[in-house]
């Protein structure tokens, strides 16, 4: 009996295949994840959050909290801006804020130009309805509408701080300036009115002076028709006199026929309406008729009545 021949490896008896290393294990496949089902959805892009109607006011809102205070005053200031541009485009550029007397600056204007006052002005107003009985018309109801300085320089009259003015007269009414000029002098030279008792003096001064600006007031003529031209809306009707700015306007029509209360004493009317219209360009406001029988104070608006008083032309009555 022949002994067996050496063994053939194991693994060779197992498989004739490739020689495979035990020791490198081929890797265990890894199964494959499918990512849950969700449906399909086509995206153009990111979807926009759905705009809200905008809440009543809300634009405003959100002017305020970005504007503060100013989203206030703003439309204030635009507002106020029209009215004012308004204002001046119809004419009505000088307000109350803007009429003053010019005692202290005296303001310089041409012959026939408007001074703007920068004080309230005053006037006696116009009357219910315009008195009858009164002269006849003897005076131009239109003039040129410009005024002309009455040229000269006059002594000073008085003896208390002086008071330098200027008299005009509205160019075609067919007035002497110089007799009118001499009528102001006489009233505010006179001891009873407005320098008595050494209180002011007073001198009138010519056309360089009124260039120059170097006066202190004027005293101006001026025809029923251009009053509203050079007493803008005082309220004269055409009727009454009036102080503006720095100027005492004279109607024509009152120096000429005075009122129905004086009884045709138109010299004394002269005397109050000059001193009247000078005492407002002086400072002086209205007064009231102190009682019947009593002198009518001169700062009283004698032209519109005399309120159970009696006429009087002076400030300082002897």
């Amino acid at each position: 009996m022949t002994s067996p021949g050496p063994r053939a490896p194991r693994e060779a008896r197992q498989s004739s295949g490739p020689r495979v290393d035990p020791r490198r294990r081929p890797p265990e496949p890894v199964p494959l994840r499918r990512p849950p089902a969700s449906p399909l959805v086509a995206r153009r892009g990111p979807v926009a959050a759905p705009v809200r109607p905008a809440a009543p006011g809300g634009w405003f809102r959100r002017f305020v909290r970005r504007h503060g205070w100013r989203a206030y005053a703003i439309p204030v200031l635009a507002v106020a801006t029209v009215l004012t541009l308004a204002d001046v485009l119809t004419g009505g550029g000088t307000t109350a804020a803007t009429r003053s007397s010019a005692l202290d600056a005296p303001v310089s204007t041409a012959p026939g130009t408007p001074t703007i006052p920068s004080a309230p002005a005053e006037g006696e107003g116009a009357p219910a309805q315009t008195a009858a009985g009164t002269a006849a018309v003897t005076f131009v109801e239109q003039g040129a509408g410009t005024l002309a300085v009455v040229d000269g320089t006059s002594a000073v009259q008085g003896t208390g701080p002086l008071e330098r003015f200027v008299v005009e007269v509205e160019d075609g009414i067919g007035v002497d300036g110089s007799q009118f000029a001499a009528a102001v002098e006489a009233t505010l030279g006179d001891p009873r009115s407005w320098g008595a008792g050494g209180q002011l003096s007073f001198q009138r001064v010519g056309a360089a002076e009124a260039a120059a600006g170097d006066y202190d007031f004027r005293v101006s003529l001026v025809s029923p028709g251009s009053m509203e031209t050079w007493c803008p809306g005082v309220g004269t009707g055409g009727y009454t006199s009036c102080r503006y700015g720095e100027r005492a306007v004279i109607n024509l029509a009152r120096w000429e026929t005075a009122v129905p209360d004086y009884a045709g004493d138109i010299a004394t009317y002269r005397q109050y309406v000059v001193n009247h219209e000078v005492g407002h360009a002086l400072g002086h406001g209205h007064e009231q008729c102190g009682g019947t029988g009593q002198l009518a104070p001169v700062m009283e608006q004698q032209t519109l009545g005399l309120q159970g008083c009696v006429k009087n032309a002076w400030p300082y009555p002897s």
